[in-house]
C-alpha cells in the first residue's frame, strides 16, 4: 500500500493527514496549534512590547515550520507506516498570506536588524490594514479602465498581494529594500520541503493579479502606484509559476531530518486551502458550488467560460482543476463570528448550562435556536463583523443587528447570526447567476458541517439548494494529499491525472440537507430585507458604519 502526506496550514493551526493512495482512507491525522497564533495585538517577542494597530494581523513562520517537525512525524510514528512507502507530499495554505524573505529563505523577522518591524513579519490573509493601499490600487486601475480588474468583480480587497506588498512599501521601505523576495507562505513552505523557490499559479492569479493568458498586471501599471513598485514582479517575485497538482520538487535531506520522510520523496506544487478543496469534495466539473465552511466562507464554482461576476475574488483559468475556470468568492466570518458571540455575548446561565450538560455552548444555543421558526425571533443581522469580501469587497464594513427588544434572548440572536450568513452566501449565489455562472447543488466541508446541523439545515433553506457534505473533516488535507498522489505519479503508486485520483480519494456523505420549500418561502421575504440593508449599509448609501470606523480610530490614536 502506497500513502502521501497532506499537510493543511490553517489559520490558528496547522495538521498533516497521512492517506492511502487507493481508497482514500485517512490513516492517520496530527495538529500542531500555533505557539503564537493570530498576532494581532502585539509582536511575541522579548523586550518592550510592540503594538499593533487596528486591523492588523500577523503570523510567526517558526509555526509553519514547527508544525511540519511535529505532525508530520506524528502520523508517521501513529500510523507505523515506513516512510518508503509514502510517495509524496502536498501543502495548502491560508492566502494571501505573505512574508518577506532573503534570497537564501531566510524570514527578516528573524534577524535581530528587523524583529521589531511588524513588517518583517507574515501578514496573515485576514490582515486588512492594507486597506487604504487596496483603494489606491482599484483607484487608479479604474481611472486607467485595465481590463483585468473584471477578473476581480471590479475591485480587488486588502487581503490581496500587492496591496500588502505596497503597505510594506509605503510604510517600511527599509523591510522592503532588504526584502530579496515577498512570497506566499504556501510557496514559502514548499521551499522549506525542496531546498529551492517554486511558486504556485494558484495564488498568483487569485491573490497578485495573474492569468495564464496575460501573465502579470504591467509594470507601468505597477510604477504608476510607486515608481519603487514598477519592478517588483522581476525583482522579488518570480513569473516562473507552476500549475496545481505538479511537481514542484522533492524532500532535501534537510527536511528529510525535521519531518521524517524520505529525501527525494515529491512535493507537490502549493496550494490555497479553500481550492484545493475542491477535489477533495469529488467535484470536476462545473455547475456545483462548493462551500468551505470554517472561520470563514470560501465559495469556488467551476465552469468552462470566463464571465465577470459582481464582487468575486478572481476567475482564473486553471485555477482550481486543469481545463476549467475557477471562480472564488466569500464570507470573512462566519465561525468567527459565533465563536465573537459565544466568547463576548452570551449570559453565564447558557454556560452554566453546558458545563452541566458536558456540551459547548454552541450545542445549547443551537438546541434552543433550532425551536424557533424563520422570522419568529425578529431579528435581522448583516454578517459583516469582519468586514465583505462578496460582493462588494469592503474590509471597512461593520456587523449589524436589527429589531432587538428587551424580549430578545441570546438563541434568538445566534440563530439571527446564523441567517445572516446563509443570506450572504445566497447574495453570492444571486451574483453568479446574474453573471452567467450556474449553481445547482452546494457541497459543503470543513470544520462547520460536522458541529452545527442548524446551520447546515439554514443554509439549505436561504438558499433553497440541496446541500451535500464531504466525508472528510479535514477536506483541505486531502485535497493536498490528492495533488500529492498526482506529483508523485502513476509509476511511483500515485495517479496519472487528477480525475483519476478524486474518483479514488474523494468520497461524499450519503444523505443530504434538504431544503424546506416552506420555510424557502418564509426565508425569502427576509432575504429582501437583508438586501435592502446590504445595499443601504453597503452599495455607500449610508456612511455610519465608515464614520464609526474613523470615529474609533481616532480615540485609539488619543490614548497612544
Amino acid at each position: 500500500m502506497k500513502y502521501t502526506v497532506g499537510v493543511d496550514f490553517g489559520t490558528e493551526s496547522g495538521r498533516a493527514l497521512l492517506v492511502e493512495v487507493d481508497t482514500g482512507r485517512e490513516v492517520a491525522t496530527s495538529v500542531y496549534r500555533y505557539k503564537n497564533g493570530v498576532v494581532d495585538r502585539q509582536l511575541p517577542i522579548p523586550g518592550p512590547p510592540i503594538s499593533l494597530e487596528p486591523d492588523w494581523a500577523l503570523q510567526d513562520p517558526d509555526d509553519y515550520v514547527r508544525t511540519l517537525a511535529t505532525t508530520v512525524p506524528a502520523v508517521l510514528a501513529d500510523s507505523g507506516v515506513d516512510p518508503a512507502d509514502v510517495i509524496g507530499v502536498g501543502v495548502d495554505f491560508t492566502s494571501c498570506t505573505i512574508l518577506p524573505v532573503t534570497a537564501a529563505g531566510d524570514p527578516l523577522c528573524r534577524s535581530e536588524r528587523f524583529r521589531r518591524d511588524p513588517h518583517s513579519w507574515v501578514k496573515l490573509w485576514k490582515h486588512h490594514a492594507a486597506q487604504p493601499e487596496a483603494d489606491r490600487i482599484n483607484e487608479l486601475a479604474r481611472d486607467r479602465d485595465e481590463p483585468w480588474l473584471g477578473r476581480y468583480g471590479g475591485r480587488i480587497s486588502s487581503e490581496w498581494f500587492f496591496a500588502k506588498t505596497l503597505q510594506i512599501l509605503d510604510e517600511s521601505p527599509g523591510v522592503y529594500a532588504a526584502a530579496d523576495r515577498i512570497i506566499e507562505a504556501a510557496d514559502w513552505i514548499v521551499w522549506q520541503l525542496t531546498g529551492h523557490e517554486v511558486r504556485n499559479a494558484c495564488t498568483a492569479g487569485y491573490k497578485a493579479i495573474w492569468s495564464k493568458r496575460d501573465g502579470f498586471v504591467g509594470n507601468d501599471f505597477l510604477g504608476a502606484l510607486d515608481p519603487r513598485l514598477r519592478n517588483v514582479v522581476d525583482e522579488k517575485m518570480s513569473r516562473d509559476l507552476r500549475p496545481v497538482a505538479t511537481r514542484a520538487g522533492l524532500v532535501s535531506k534537510e527536511a528529510s531530518r525535521l519531518t521524517g520522510l524520505r529525501p527525494g520523496t515529491p512535493v507537490a506544487v502549493a496550494n490555497v486551502d479553500a481550492h484545493v478543496s475542491v477535489p477533495a469534495c469529488g467535484v470536476t466539473t462545473p455547475g456545483r458550488l462548493v462551500a468551505i465552511m470554517g472561520t470563514s466562507i470560501c465559495h469556488i464554482v467551476l465552469d468552462d467560460r470566463e464571465v465577470e461576476v459582481e464582487g468575486m475574488c478572481g476567475v482564473v483559468e486553471d485555477g482550481v482543476l486543469p481545463g476549467l475556470f475557477g471562480y472564488e468568492a466569500g464570507q470573512p466570518a462566519v465561525g468567527d463570528m459565533l465563536g465573537w458571540f459565544v466568547d463576548q455575548a452570551v449570559p453565564p446561565s447558557y454556560h452554566e448550562r453546558a458545563r452541566a450538560a458536558g456540551v459547548t455552548v454552541h450545542e445549547v444555543l443551537e438546541a434552543d435556536a433550532t425551536r424557533l421558526r424563520p422570522g419568529e425571533s425578529g431579528l435581522l443581522a448583516l454578517d459583516w463583523w469582519n468586514g465583505n469580501r462578496s460582493i462588494l469587497v469592503d474590509a471597512g464594513l461593520s456587523g449589524l443587528l436589527v429589531g432587538a427588544t428587551l424580549a430578545t434572548r441570546a438563541s434568538d440572536i445566534y440563530r439571527a447570526l446564523i441567517e445572516a450568513a446563509a443570506f450572504g452566501t445566497r447574495a453570492i449565489i444571486e451574483a453568479f447567476r446574474a453573471g452567467g455562472v450556474q449553481v445547482g447543488e452546494i457541497v459543503a466541508c470543513g470544520g462547520l458541517p460536522d458541529r452545527n446541523r442548524l446551520l447546515m439545515q439554514t443554509f439549505a433553506d436561504v438558499t433553497g439548494r440541496s446541500i451535500s457534505v464531504a466525508s472528510s473533516g479535514q477536506t483541505p488535507a486531502l485535497g493536498a494529499a490528492i495533488t500529492a498522489a498526482v506529483a508523485a505519479g502513476s509509476d511511483a503508486g500515485g495517479h496519472g491525472c487528477i480525475d483519476d485520483a478524486v474518483a479514488a480519494m474523494a468520497h461524499i456523505a450519503p444523505i443530504p440537507y434538504q431544503p424546506n420549500p416552506a420555510w424557502t418561502s418564509i426565508y425569502s421575504d427576509l432575504y429582501a430585507e437583508y438586501v435592502r440593508l446590504h445595499d443601504l449599509f453597503g452599495r455607500g448609501h449610508d456612511a455610519a458604519m465608515g464614520n464609526l470606523r474613523v470615529l474609533r480610530d481616532r480615540a485609539r490614536l488619543m490614548a497612544v
